[in-house]
């Protein structure tokens, strides 16, 4: 089955000198700032009170305390995380998230997984151990997957697209996929239960790779018409669905957390040792090197690019979930005077009504470095008034850019001053 698989692999242990455990990162020295860390201060201090259900533990009670909706639910069955043992399309793993947070869950499993885009160290790891109700941060294992040139060298969340078998293990030979909104739709969700009354066209959920005997490879997919419980245990889910609109959201983010990490740590990292160029050879620090502004400008550039969409893949019909997700995500605030909101899915054409990533009001991008945010502030404005011809990205519809420019205004509040002459 083509799979796709997001966040914690936990194999071997990453190595000290891989570049994010250097200074000025430090990633494993550093105490991370974050919901879970919050959370987890609170479970230490016997303040939660939780009902632990029959099949699902203390699922239902995380996901309340971390703001994460049950729609959000999308199911998994290949063998691919660190609980693969437990994994398949009988037993698919539960995931759910919202802004920052991924939680993974495997039934009859004491443990649960969890992932938090941090705003200063990238993702960072926990498991939750029912039976202890405690968090524990995971600072090695994780990483030779997700610290890896697959994450740019950044911890970082992945979805990929692998080819497996029918009991969920992968056929490594059908080749992998990183996936996110610029993806092809034909090379998404291999390995992904995905149930909607409209899915895109041509997609790989809910199918499975099968090696003839004369060893070729096809496929065989699962009757769409079926309810998906018809191939596991609804009991031990809090949902029997796994939402094609939560797919396509899940699909967008992950990269976007993972462009805002890297621009986060290279913009740092070059600042870092200029300050230390400056101080041997006594020169004036307080303006940018060549090689600095080279450096925030091409992090810069990829990371507009995919906050304005400009390479997204177009829907090839219309697209309709299984669940109240695309309701709950699309009346998400902030929004303008005019009551629009960058939360608004389109599932016509594209993602989103007004193509901005909504996570430019996440902690993650407003505790970028203030000289990433000054580049992108000036490069966004330049854009939405399309006033710079020889810049290679741009929003072509004059009444997108209108409609971006016009909602950031009334919902952003630390926008430049130049933004508002």
């Amino acid at each position: 089955m083509h799979r796709f698989i997001i966040i914690f692999f936990f194999g071997l242990p990453a190595f000290a000198d891989d570049p994010f455990e250097r200074p000025p990162i430090n990633y494993s020295k550093s105490k991370p700032d974050n919901i879970i860390e919050r959370l987890k201060l609170k479970l230490e201090s016997n303040l939660v009170d939780w009902t632990k259900e029959k099949n699902t533990g203390y699922l239902r009670g995380l996901l309340k305390a971390l703001d994460i909706s049950i729609e959000s639910q999308t199911l998994v069955y290949s063998k691919t995380s660190f609980q693969a043992k437990l994994i398949g399309p009988s037993r698919p793993r539960a995931l759910y998230f919202n802004d920052d947070i991924y939680v993974g869950y495997v039934p009859k499993s004491n443990l649960l997984e969890l992932s938090v885009a941090d705003p200063k160290l990238g993702a960072v790891f926990y498991t939750f151990d029912q039976d202890n109700i405690s968090l524990e941060r995971e600072t090695s294992d994780c990483l030779s997957c997700h610290g890896t040139s697959r994450t740019g060298h950044t911890p970082g969340h992945l979805l990929r697209s692998v080819t497996t078998k029918p009991n969920g293990h992968i056929i490594f030979r059908a080749g992998t996929e990183l996936v996110n909104h610029t993806t092809e739709y034909g090379h998404r969700w291999g390995g992904w239960y995905a149930d909607g009354t409209r899915l895109p066209a041509q997609n790989h959920a809910n199918l499975h790779g099968k090696i003839t005997s004369e060893d070729d490879l096809s496929f065989v997919k699962y009757n769409e018409k079926e309810q998906l419980s018809n191939f596991f245990d609804s009991e031990l889910y809090l949902s029997n669905h796994s939402d094609v609109v939560a797919l396509m959201v899940q699909d967008h983010q992950v990269e976007m957390h993972n462009l805002f990490a890297k621009a986060n740590h290279r913009t740092r990292v070059a600042i870092h040792y200029q300050k230390i160029m400056d101080e041997a050879l006594n020169r004036d620090s307080t303006c940018l090197s060549e090689s600095t502004s080279s450096i925030i400008a091409n992090m810069g550039d990829k990371l507009l690019s995919y906050l304005l969409f400009t390479n997204e893949i177009p829907l090839p019909n219309p697209i309709k979930g299984s669940t109240n997700f695309e309701k709950i995500f699309s009346q998400r605030k902030p929004r303008d005077n005019m009551n629009r909101s960058l939360y608004e899915l389109d599932l016509e054409t594209r993602l989103l009504k007004y193509p901005c990533s909504y996570l430019i009001y996440s902690d993650t991008f407003e505790q970028l470095p203030v000289q990433m945010k000054d580049y992108l502030y000036k490069k966004l404005w330049d854009i939405l008034n399309d006033t710079d011809p020889s810049y290679p990205i741009k929003v072509k519809n004059s009444k997108d850019r209108k409609n971006i420019k016009e909602i950031l205004l009334s919902t952003k509040s630390d926008l430049p001053k130049y933004w508002k002459i």
